[in-house]
């Protein structure tokens, strides 16, 4: 018998996918392979059972020979291993991000004289009803909220993007690009205190506050799945951030990072020109451990950030902090910089590494913009996040439309540098 080849990377089987295994079926034995939790996840397809319960589900349809786990979204390994005369999958990856992975088939079956078999596409309101109760599945808080910690696990570097809005939390959801022979996408969101504040037209120092920041937060959960860290700014009282762990934890973000500074906030980015005070490690270990104690699950991370590079109090002042908000609880550190360089970083993450091997690293590479993710995931960084750059690219491009349009009393002349909005709405799911 011929050898045929399909993978699933889906927690429920409906009628599209047995139409493809019928198919299949009538060219020989089919083998399918379910893709590994951690290529799920890359994949951006978090798995809500586990990949036994995925391969039980695809054995009990009764029309497969053998279930195989796929390690990669790409196919080299598994089709190296099983060497199928055919693979057959839905026509729906002909175009967009996944026509590289179609490429890719096609270049392993040119290897030992494979053919790929295309099955029409199963479009009906019931598939289309399955298929939008899973995306509502990963709504759902208890998915959402564990999801940095499984990130973080199988991942290299999480890769997070700043958003502040519905619309900028669809770009962070649906930007896919195909970079080297593989898809590529952020895999968490980061809303900012900065960025949040600035949209308001307000100013930086916790005026906003935490009610406002939820509306934000719910704005972003409504049409997205991906994790959020928030930016917790100082985090306020201990009275009252306690209660805001557990609405944050309830709503399904996936951390929190407060930063160990006291009395008004001023952004980092002003380091000491401008009056900052620091926290004590007691203080803040106190604020670290309560908000511990509030939390009624093990999947909500607060982690600790640290100021003392960016107030220029010394390496071993961020070490003896991180020692200590690490005993204390916290679920990671961030290690903070404002020099275009990005060595005091490394050097803290070398030393930091050297005693504990385990506490997630994040690190905001807005100053020291010039390392890359791969140098960062060498040094031990668990967490990358661009914290700022949609709201920085965003504005200049807003303002010199105005300008344009105020110079020319008319449209026309910024019309060939605006998105049609059609593209816009494209982004956006409707019901």
């Amino acid at each position: 018998m011929k050898k045929v080849y399909t993978c699933f990377c889906t927690d429920v089987i409906h009628e599209g996918h047995l139409n493809i295994l019928e198919k299949a079926n009538a060219y020989g034995d089919v083998y399918v392979g379910v893709l590994s939790d951690a290529a799920m996840v890359r994949y951006n397809r978090f798995p809500t059972i586990s990949l036994e319960k995925r391969m039980e589900i695809v054995k009990e349809t009764g029309l497969v020979k053998e279930v195989m786990i796929q390690e990669d979204i790409m196919y080299d390994q598994i089709m190296e291993e099983l060497r199928p005369d055919y693979v057959v999958h839905g026509d729906n990856w002909a175009k967009g991000p996944e026509a590289v992975i179609r490429k890719n088939v096609i270049d392993n079956l040119e290897k030992f004289g494979g053919e790929l078999i295309e099955v029409p596409y199963t479009y009906n309101e019931n598939v289309r009803r399955i298929d939008e109760q899973m995306k509502e599945k990963l709504v759902m808080p208890e998915f959402r909220r564990k999801r940095l910690r499984q990130l973080i696990t199988m991942s290299p570097i999480v890769k997070t993007l700043e958003v502040h809005s519905g619309l900028t939390g669809l770009i962070a959801e649906k930007t896919v690009v195909e970079s080297n022979g593989k898809l590529d996408q952020f895999d968490a969101m980061w809303i900012s205190s900065l960025c949040d504040s600035t949209a308001k037209g307000k100013p930086d120092i916790e005026l906003v506050d935490m009610s406002s920041r939820i509306r934000t937060i719910d704005d972003v959960m409504d049409v997205t799945t991906k994790p959020i860290i928030l930016d917790g700014d100082t985090g306020g009282l201990v009275e009252h951030f306690v209660y805001n762990v557990r609405t944050l934890e309830r709503m399904g973000v996936s951390a929190v990072i407060i930063e160990d500074k006291t009395g008004l906030k001023k952004n980092s980015l002003f380091g000491t020109e401008v009056e900052q005070t620091q926290d004590s490690i007691e203080n803040f270990c106190e604020k670290i451990r309560a908000g511990k104690r509030a939390l009624r699950t093990e999947e909500f991370m607060i982690i600790a950030r640290i100021e003392s590079l960016i107030l220029e109090r010394g390496m071993e002042d961020a070490l003896n902090r991180a020692r200590a908000y690490v005993a204390a609880g916290a679920d990671g550190i961030m290690i903070h910089s404002r020099k275009k360089s990005p060595d005091e970083i490394l050097e803290f993450c070398h030393l930091f590494r050297q005693e504990d091997a385990k506490t997630p690293i994040v690190v905001v590479p807005t100053s020291f913009n010039s390392i890359t993710e791969e140098e960062l995931s060498a040094a031990g960084v668990n967490i990358v996040i661009y914290a700022n750059q949609l709201t920085r690219s965003a504005f200049p491009a807003m303002q010199s439309t105005a300008v344009e349009i105020l110079k020319n009393h008319r449209a026309l002349e910024v019309d060939s540098r605006l998105m049609p909005f059609k593209d816009i709405i494209r982004l956006i799911d409707e019901i």
